[in-house]
């Protein structure tokens, strides 16, 4: 398995938590809510209207004669809230306008807040969402608390409810946007190990957010990532890599990308080997053990009947580990690979313009004409073994994918990026993840913002 351990380092911290200006946890704020009229000024249950016209607050006796005592308990300093909620619960059970829900609901709210009791709060907070007496503007803030209360609990189905309420009541605050609400949905859903869900979620999220124009935080993306990762979800976690590098193309973002993708698949090394020449790209080859295991795929990565292999990758390959001083002289194993990769090469060199006559023959195997287009490859001459891989795909037997990838791996190594996105395009099965990368690298090459390294 290869190192990701710079994802999961960088992916600690991402959550965002969101607070408003109510002291919940703190215990010292009392919360303003439409509220109970002075008693003096307290109605009976009626339709009298004041003289604007507005319908006056409906009271009935037995509720001011009950709320009065309770929220003169609640209000006295050092009260016991404890020995409040007998009062508390007989005002709830007689309050039935929308004006008594509201102010029950604010003085069981405030209860809530000052005896730090999570229960009362959210029971306070549903109540005056329950009565209807909320401006406009309240809706969306009082939701928001709602779910704020519910996720502290652990009653994630109603925090989602009330969450998904702020939402599309466009709820914001300062320090708090909609894309803040959106991030703490998935998060919700994480929390229910809703992983998939979650996932999709955030992703659609950040489509929505790049189509408008606006910038996706990194933190976004390694969120994902790190989920779809640990819990091996794909493709969700390929939409996360993918969309990550281009929009943080950085060498080592690259190398987690690639590392990534190759721990969530069993790749033999006929496969393997079109991962790591991308990762030599985008510099991503940082240790012995890197080009160790690009040296064992390449040398065993056998080209068309298994006459040639890759002599001259090879001797590439080891010569850049030297100059590194990644790979000592002193590796007997690496030593001798090159001294018989260089040995291979003269013969491989005479040899080839006869290769490539005889897969231009009218009458080739499909096996002569992969070999030539893996071997024009390995020799970095990308635009005969593009002819060849082109002229493969139209043959039976053809190992398909193989010929995909890497006919793109010659486009783009040729600046025809275009093509090679198309052709990336239509691989399937297991090196469809590959061609995504490879995808992403010619598109932002064609972009010109490819990581410096490449």
């Amino acid at each position: 398995m290869t190192d990701l351990s710079s994802i999961r380092r960088r992916s600690l911290g991402l959550t965002r938590q969101l607070a408003l200006a109510l002291a919940l946890a703190g215990g010292t704020a009392i919360l303003a809510v439409p509220g109970f009229a002075d008693a003096a000024h307290a109605q009976k249950r009626d339709k009298k209207k004041d003289k604007k016209g507005e319908a006056k607050p409906q009271y009935s006796s037995e509720f001011v004669a009950a709320y009065q005592p309770a929220n003169e308990a609640v209000l006295a300093e050092g009260a016991d809230i404890n020995a409040v909620k007998p009062q508390l619960a007989s005002l709830a059970a007689m309050a039935v306008s929308p004006d008594e829900l509201a102010a029950t609901g604010g003085l069981i709210l405030n209860a809530g807040i000052k005896s730090k009791d999570p229960a009362l709060q959210i029971q306070g907070v549903e109540m005056v969402l329950s009565s209807g007496k909320l401006q406009p503007e309240e809706v969306g803030r009082y939701n928001f608390v709602a779910y704020q209360i519910s996720n502290n609990l652990a009653d994630y189905g109603k925090a989602e409810t009330y969450l998904q309420r702020a939402i599309d009541g466009g709820f914001t605050t300062e320090g708090v946007t909609t894309n803040d609400l959106k991030l703490n949905m998935s998060e919700l859903f994480f929390s229910q190990q809703q992983y998939q869900r979650g996932l999709d979620y955030l992703l659609e999220t950040i489509r929505a957010r790049k189509a408008a124009g606006e910038t996706i935080e990194e933190a976004w993306y390694r969120r994902g990532i790190s989920f779809g990762y640990n819990y091996e979800i794909v493709p969700q976690t390929y939409d996360f890599a993918m969309s990550w590098v281009n929009d943080y193309p950085s060498s080592d973002n690259w190398r987690d990308a690639i590392n990534l993708t190759r721990n969530l698949n069993e790749f033999e090394p006929d496969v393997l080997i079109d991962v790591l020449r991308l990762s030599k790209l985008v510099g991503g080859l940082r240790d012995k053990q890197d080009y160790v295991q690009y040296v064992e795929a390449a040398d065993r990565g056998i080209v068309g009947n298994g006459a040639l292999l890759m002599p001259q990758e090879l001797k590439g390959l080891i010569e850049e580990a030297y100059d590194r001083g990644v790979i000592g002289k002193d590796d007997t194993f690496i030593a001798d690979t090159l001294a018989s990769a260089k040995r291979r090469i003269a013969a491989d060199v005479a040899e080839l313009p006869s290769f490539e006559k005889d897969a231009d023959a009218a009458n080739a195997r499909v096996r002569t004409v992969t070999a030539a287009a893996n071997t024009f490859l390995s020799y970095g001459e990308w635009a005969k073994a593009a002819r060849f891989y082109e002229k493969s795909l139209g043959m039976d037997g053809v190992d398909r994918d193989q010929a995909l990838v890497r006919l793109g791996i010659a486009q783009t190594n040729m600046g025809d990026y275009a093509a090679a996105e198309a052709t990336f395009a239509k691989v399937t099965g297991q090196r469809a993840p590959i061609a995504r990368l490879w995808a992403t690298y010619a598109a932002q090459k064609a972009q010109g913002s490819a990581t410096a390294a490449s």
